[in-house]
């Protein structure tokens, strides 16, 4: 592994002991010789053996970190906490539930090579939905109204296939579920972002850890709270004189 990768690949993970395996050993195919990078599972306390397997695997893959919560914090903790933990000054991140395909990161990695410097995050944009008719029907109409009053011009915020530079990452607000919402938050601190289409795959094992009814009553308070921080939020530059 190297001494500084530069990029950091974090994936937040609860009770996937029967994914990680496949999507480490992804990531690995996918970036290898592209450039120098590390891995960092954070366990958001599972009640299953993820932990066991991600140790088991460290032995296997040197740019493999892992990162234990002490108590469940949720999916936003987790990223942030990987991100924080992360040595790149590029993140990457990915679902732990291996929707997201780990191939589509090179692709992220040349968008970000021609964007311009001011562009912070190349969010995933999952064009062909493999998930259930109610939830595509969900996000569809959440995504929507999310459009309406953000102003993001972001057609998908839940996918969790995201590249995005991590000092800027680290200086947003954070609130539960924040992660969410990363083009409107990035944009409301003076940063472009861009939509990139990426793959998405079946649930390999497990279950999903959210539902229609939770996701649209946290939804709607956390639309409310992001458009109050974007109608207060002031950016000023600086530099040193």
């Amino acid at each position: 592994m190297s001494a500084q990768p530069q990029l950091s690949v974090v994936v937040p993970v609860f009770n996937e002991q029967g994914n990680v395996a496949t999507l480490v050993h992804e990531i690995v195919a996918a970036l290898r010789g592209a450039e120098p990078f590390e891995i960092v599972f954070v366990d958001d306390c599972s009640s299953d053996g993820t932990l066991a397997a991600l140790q088991a695997l460290k032995a296997q893959v040197p740019e493999l970190r892992v990162v234990r919560h002490l108590a469940n914090a949720g999916q936003s903790s987790a990223i942030r906490n990987g991100v924080k933990a992360a040595r790149g000054a590029w993140i990457a991140t990915l679902d732990g539930d291996g929707q997201n395909d780990p191939a589509d990161l090179p692709k992220l990695l040349a968008q970000r090579d021609t964007a311009a410097p001011d562009t912070k995050l190349f969010a995933g944009w999952r064009v062909d939905r493999r998930d259930s008719g109610s939830k595509r029907w969900a996000s569809k109409w959440a995504n929507a109204i999310r459009r309406r009053l953000l102003h993001d011009d972001t057609p998908d915020t839940g996918c969790g296939t995201k590249l995005f530079e991590r000092e800027a990452f680290l200086d947003l607000p954070f609130f539960n579920h924040m992660h969410r919402y990363l083009p409107a938050l990035m944009q409301r601190a003076g940063w472009k972002t861009v939509s990139v289409p990426v793959n998405h795959r079946p649930r390999g094992t497990g279950v999903s850890k959210y539902n229609n009814l939770n996701r649209a009553l946290v939804g709607i308070a956390d639309l409310r709270g992001v458009a109050w921080l974007i109608k207060r939020g002031k950016v000023t530059r600086t530099e040193e004189v």
